[in-house]
């Protein structure tokens, strides 16, 4: 009889006739727990094993783990020294140049890398101050940085440093200083950025030069400006910014190539007249920088100047040396200079600042005739900036009204009774004070101001007319208005003038307009038809400042003028029967007969005194004013006059 059937609990070391085990969840995990606690005692002797061997002794593992224990032990029996070996060679083989530095920043050990890198033995490095090495005590930023590393205040820091060869070239590295698990080590490392420097420095000479003169360019102009600034020498600066006279002809007829070749040409006198006024200054070590600031402009900066006697000695030189032929291309050409020239403290004084004010004398130098140089003067330039803010203000005072118009009486020679009144406007600037006509007529009427100024005094004017004619018994005066050229053309004048008539009720013989001769003469189209139109309505026109201007006496007949009004140049040439000057008389004289068979009246301006008035008289002037009768006056002053 077969025995019993073999079963998976079945186990052959069981006595025979043993009953077989069954096999329940129970013995499962019985068994497990088992086999656990059986590899926790094989571990724990391995581990034993392990420790055993990194104390040096020979592990006692089972088979499967003896290969791995004894190749433990045999590492661990090498000890720390092996190990450090290993990281000497290591460090020795490293292609980055390193060295250990001790916590007072001198060399412990440098590896062949940074020997090579310096061009010396690594062994020669041993000792030396690493600030020595590598430039690191020149920057107290960095100097504070690198010693927080040394004493353990940081962990790491790094820079951009010169370096030096022991040929004598020079060299750019990133230094880095780490701290190391050494207590009172940092390691060094150093990167050379030399070919990467000299790319970023070719890319910036690109960039901060000019293309056709190779002078720096603008950027790099005002670049070394502000850097002077704030290091002169001697606390001052001067620039000489020229501007070539007649460019753009060159250019336009030869073309750009010749241009071109005229722009080198150009900077290379102007950089060697630099050069023979002293370039460079050896006792302030400051220079004389040339720049092209684009198209036909350059400019000279010299940092350390010494006053305005430099300025100017350089500016007639640059002058001096531009007039002289140029021989390009077959061709001879004459250019010259406009140059403008600042010199200042530096302090207190932005870039920005000082460009302007030499821009301003370079305008200034063009204005006053080109092929010269003009030196910065503050008065001319604060008046240059009075006449900026009166023209940025212009139409703001007349919305705030903060004009007012005075009236100058105008009287008969023949009787000196008042005839009529000239409307002059004043301005009671807010920071100015009271301002004339003549120091912002010419303002508004460059910058469009005059229309709306113009129409407020026309109306202003009719207005107060109107009232004098209502309030006093009598013959009614009449008023002359001053109507620039530009009224007409930039407004519909006739329109203006019909309405402010119809609005206050002047009669239209009552109001005079006065434009000077230079607007009248000459007069065709929109002027001429406007004038027509006026003059159509009952209103008189009449010319101001009579015989300063063309003068073509034939043309007046063909105008709609009613009234001369003689420039007071005429009137001053006899104040006085000692100070007379004949030909003044005889030309007065001769205007005035003329004016007569022409059917029209003469009033004379700036009379002075008696004698003036009495001679006036007998050469047949009709009305006079200045001074010798009344000064400009308030309205209520006028009424005066009329009671």
């Amino acid at each position: 009889m077969n025995g019993p059937p073999e079963g998976p609990g079945n186990n052959s070391g069981d006595a025979p006739g043993t009953p077989p085990r069954t096999i329940t969840e129970g013995n499962r995990h019985q068994e497990r727990r088992t086999r656990r606690k059986t590899r926790e005692g094989q571990d724990g002797q391995d581990g034993q094993d392990s420790q055993e061997s990194e104390d040096g002794q020979e592990g006692q593992g089972g088979e499967d783990g003896q290969d791995g224990r004894a190749a433990s032990g045999a590492s661990a029996a090498r000890g720390p020294h092996a190990r450090r070996g290993d990281f000497r060679a290591a460090f020795n083989a490293a292609q980055l140049p390193m060295a250990v530095v001790d916590r007072d920043g001198r060399v412990l050990s440098a590896n062949r890398a940074l020997g090579s890198l310096l061009g010396t033995r690594p062994q020669a490095l041993t000792s030396t101050p690493v600030a020595d090495l590598t430039g690191l005590r020149l920057d107290e930023r960095v100097r504070a940085a690198y010693h927080d590393v040394l004493q353990g205040r940081g962990e790491r820091m790094s820079c951009t440093s010169r370096l030096k060869h022991a040929d004598g070239h020079t060299l750019w590295a990133e230094i880095t200083v780490t701290t190391t698990a050494r207590r009172g080590e940092s390691l060094l490392s150093v990167t050379d950025i030399t070919e990467r420097r000299d790319l970023q420095e070719r890319l910036r000479h690109h960039q901060m030069h000019d293309p056709v003169t190779r002078l720096p360019n603008r950027t790099l102009f005002f670049e070394r400006l502000s850097t002077a600034l704030g290091d002169t020498a001697t606390g001052r600066i001067g620039i000489c910014y020229l501007d070539l006279d007649g460019f753009k002809a060159v250019n336009d007829t030869l073309g750009h190539r010749i241009g071109d070749e005229l722009l080198v040409a150009v900077a290379r006198r102007i950089t060697q007249c630099a050069e023979d006024c002293g370039g460079y200054d050896e006792e302030y070590g400051g220079g004389h920088l040339v720049a092209r600031l684009g198209g036909d402009e350059f400019a000279l900066l010299v940092e350390s100047s010494t006053g305005t006697e430099q300025m100017s000695e350089l500016a007639q030189s640059l002058l001096a040396a531009l007039q002289r032929p140029f021989d390009l291309a077959g061709q001879r050409l004459a250019v010259s200079a406009s140059i403008g020239v600042v010199e200042r403290e530096a302090e207190g004084t932005g870039p920005t600042e000082l460009m302007q004010a030499a821009d301003t004398t370079l305008y200034w130098a063009k204005a006053d005739g080109k092929a010269r140089w003009t030196l910065f003067d503050p008065e001319r330039n604060a008046h240059r900036m009075t006449r900026q803010e009166l023209s940025s203000t212009l139409r703001r005072g007349v919305e705030h009204g903060e004009f007012v118009v005075e009236y100058q009486p105008i009287v008969g020679f023949a009787d000196d009774a008042l005839r009529g009144v000239e409307a002059l406007v004043r301005w009671r600037h807010p920071r100015f004070g009271t301002l004339g006509p003549n120091q912002f007529i010419g303002l508004a009427e460059e910058n469009g101001a005059i229309v709306p100024l113009g129409r407020w005094v026309l109306a202003e004017s009719c207005r107060q007319a109107r009232r004098w004619m209502l309030e006093h018994p009598g013959p009614p005066l009449f008023v002359s208005v001053n109507v620039a050229v530009r009224q007409v053309w930039d407004s519909d004048l006739v329109a203006d003038v019909a309405r402010i008539l119809d609005e206050t009720g002047l009669p239209s013989g009552l109001l005079q307009l006065e434009l000077t001769e230079s607007a009248v003469m000459g007069s065709a189209g929109r002027p001429l038809q406007a004038l027509q139109a006026l003059s159509e309505m009952g209103v008189r026109i009449a010319i101001d400042d009579f015989g300063t201007g063309y003068s073509n006496l034939a043309y007046l007949s063909r105008l709609p003028v009613r009234a001369l009004k003689l420039d007071g140049s005429f009137v001053r040439g006899f104040r006085t029967a000692r100070h007379t000057n004949p030909a003044d008389e005889t030309i007065v004289a001769a205007l005035v007969q003329l004016a007569h068979k022409l059917g029209l009246t003469v009033t004379a301006e700036c009379v002075e005194g008696p004698a003036q008035a009495e001679r006036l008289r007998r050469i047949g002037c009709d009305t006079g004013q200045g001074w010798h009768y009344a000064k400009p006056m308030p309205a209520e002053r006028i009424d005066a006059l009329l009671r």
